[in-house]
């Protein structure tokens, strides 16, 4: 079994429920991401912010530069602890449209694990069953 703590991204890009929509927007088109993790000041996971979330910005003509995360994010997030197995994970992201799953430890947040995580592990394993 392998611990989504090994296979997760540990260096996560987040946004707070005070961010700026159009900042939070900024972040996941730099960063070519579809998804953020929303925290508050001591870390813990509040929400999520996708691009499916802000997609209602272009036909709302009443949202404005000053609307923030919190008015867009999911706050009922659904998420993994850090031991969690890849298998685990695998069957949820076969299960359901979601593309990412925040990855936890005590509430906080540590990680983020990506169905392309998932990819690169299956790929990684087959690589080492190869060359036996």
């Amino acid at each position: 079994m392998v611990p989504a703590k090994k296979i997760m991204t540990k260096d996560v890009i987040v946004v707070h429920p005070q961010t700026p929509i159009y900042e939070a927007m900024s972040r996941l088109t730099g960063n070519a991401i579809s998804g953020l993790p929303v925290v508050d000041d001591a870390g813990r996971l509040v929400g999520m912010i996708t691009e499916k979330d802000v997609l209602r910005i272009l036909i709302n003509a009443n949202i404005g530069a000053q609307d923030k995360v919190q008015d867009f994010m999911t706050r009922d997030v659904i998420s993994f602890e850090e031991d969690a197995s890849a298998t685990t994970i695998c069957e949820f992201f076969m299960k359901n449209p979601i593309r990412r799953v925040p990855i936890t430890k005590d509430g906080k947040l540590t990680g983020i694990v990506s169905r392309r995580d998932i990819i690169g592990l299956i790929l990684e394993s087959r690589n080492k069953l190869s060359r036996f």
